[in-house]
């Protein structure tokens, strides 16, 4: 689970992209690279994720995670395709604690001090901070976050090249999440050129952003 959860820390960006058709994952992950960002959270709210994060996984170059997943069979679908995280919007104790039993890195929403313990009770170091903008954003995070100085998060939720450095200045934070870079109307007009273009601005951001 380290290893991955590294490679995000480095990253600091993590794309979340809907696919409504699976062909497009190559061209987006192509652009994805160009732009700086080898990764790619892949929510399942269309019929397409599946597919996408197959064809995603068996490129080799992309670190490829599962989003949106709700219950057991859409997390087995995850696996099964080659989703190497899984990310959820709440805390979901039968999801993680398979993740957990089989050693499969897990970011869940949480959104509270409550959810926060449930996951250390699970053994997790990082959560996802979901939704981040709509529960008061940064100064919420900060209060939240002081009494579990052993947790780190990845805000998502309204995150955007506005509040980007913000967040990453905070020194609790993982990586961010957002969906901007590689939005479903980007994607339906194959605009991959932007979809660099936004990478490469927010691998910018996150370049200047240093914890205080």
């Amino acid at each position: 689970m380290e290893n991955v959860l590294d490679r995000i820390a480095k990253l600091r960006i993590v794309p979340i992209v809907s696919m409504e058709d699976a062909q497009d994952a190559n061209p987006l992950a192509d652009a994805l690279l160009a732009g700086g960002l080898a990764i790619a959270e892949v929510t399942f709210r269309t019929a397409a994720a599946e597919q996408a994060i197959r064809t995603l996984a068996n490129r080799g170059d992309m670190l490829v995670g599962a989003g949106t997943v709700l219950n057991l069979d859409t997390l087995r679908r995850a696996i099964d395709a080659g989703a190497q995280f899984i990310v959820t919007p709440g805390f979901n104790p039968k999801v993680v604690a398979w993740c957990v039993s089989n050693k499969i890195p897990i970011t869940p929403g949480c959104a509270t001090p409550t959810d926060i313990e449930m996951a250390m009770d699970h053994g997790l170091k990082v959560v996802k901070f979901f939704p981040a903008e709509a529960f008061g954003g940064l100064k919420t995070l900060k209060a939240i976050a002081a009494p579990y100085g052993m947790m780190r998060y990845i805000p998502t939720g309204g995150i955007d090249p506005e509040n980007l450095e913000q967040y990453l200045k905070f020194d609790k934070i993982l990586a961010c999440g957002g969906s901007w870079m590689a939005t479903k109307e980007l994607l339906a007009a194959k605009q991959f050129d932007r979809v660099t273009e936004l990478t490469r601005q927010a691998v910018e951001i996150a370049n200047r952003a240093r914890p205080s």
